[in-house]
């Protein structure tokens, strides 16, 4: 492929790339899904840049910084440079090669914007994860696979593992200290399902969802601002321990990093005897009774 006719036009072409470049970095580093163990400078970093909200996704100044940046920067080339864009652009065109450049640059900027569509749309609501209703209604949903492993803390100090709970039925949860929404609603749901399993006694754990801020040493406290009876624990760890274990109960959950919230689904799982998952819910009292009672 020969070269464009001058070097106007190739500083144009230049210049046109190193935007979509630049472009697509920034989509990247605002949309792209992080892993629970980020490190927190990471977080930050993206929050202070884009804005990032409760649900992973940037607020409106970061929208236009995405949006809005990119297009100035488009129009800026074509007022500065309109005839040596133009030209650099058809001299692409004149050519298979150039025509190939062109074409695949342009699908695979639609294949990015349907990526960041859907990663858009899977944040802009709270989903439940992997095997959960999203909602209140309905009936608990019959599962069996095995359980992921805990050993966390308790509000008394103690390391808590399933395993110590075989031949009885365990009911898991997902909550944290500092809200004040979904979470008293939950875990007022998993006490009152245990009060009226009597006869089927029933295990509650409430796995925080805030190490940062529910830490081991705050858990008593927790415990006793939801009136916890002593066969009802709430766990914690290390920050590192708790995402592990969150990630590997499909919890799905975004922090705020500038208040702390965290947008999480409202879900517990109900573990049989034999220590296996058996149901998952979505909270609801008579939802977890009901699949209590299906043991």
């Amino acid at each position: 492929m020969s070269t464009p006719h001058t070097a106007q036009e190739r500083y144009a072409l230049v210049a046109l790339g190193a935007i979509v470049v630049v472009t697509v970095g920034w989509w990247a580093a605002a949309l792209w899904p992080l892993p629970a163990a980020t490190p927190e400078w990471v977080l930050r970093a993206r929050a202070a840049c884009f804005g990032t909200e409760r649900s992973g996704l940037p607020n409106g100044g970061g929208w236009i910084l995405l949006i809005g940046t990119p297009l100035s920067m488009l129009a800026a080339l074509a007022a500065i440079a309109p005839r040596e864009l133009r030209g650099g652009i058809r001299w692409l065109r004149s050519s298979r090669s150039g025509r190939g450049l062109l074409v695949g640059s342009a699908l695979g900027l639609v294949l990015l914007a349907g990526a960041a569509g859907a990663r858009v749309a899977a944040a802009a609501g709270v989903t439940v994860g992997n095997d959960a209703p999203a909602d209140f209604a309905g009936e608990p949903r019959r599962v069996s696979r095995a359980t992921p492993a805990l050993g966390l803390v308790n509000q008394s100090g103690a390391t808590v593992r399933l395993e110590e709970f075989r031949g009885r039925p365990v009911i898991v949860t997902f909550a944290y200290g500092k809200c004040e929404t979904v979470c008293p609603v939950v875990v007022h749901s998993v006490l009152a399902a245990r009060d009226a399993l009597t006869g089927d006694d029933p295990v509650v754990l409430i796995v925080t969802l805030d190490p940062w801020r529910d830490t081991v040493q705050r858990l008593p406290q927790i415990a006793e601002s939801w009136e916890l009876p002593s066969e009802a624990l709430v766990l914690g760890g290390t920050v590192e321990r708790v995402e592990t274990v969150l990630d590997a109960w499909g919890i799905e959950r975004s922090r705020d990093l500038r208040t702390g919230e965290i947008a999480h689904p409202s879900i517990a799982y109900v573990v049989d005897r034999e220590g296996r998952i058996a149901f998952v819910t979505s909270g609801n009292a008579d939802q977890i009774t009901a699949a209590v009672r299906r043991l």
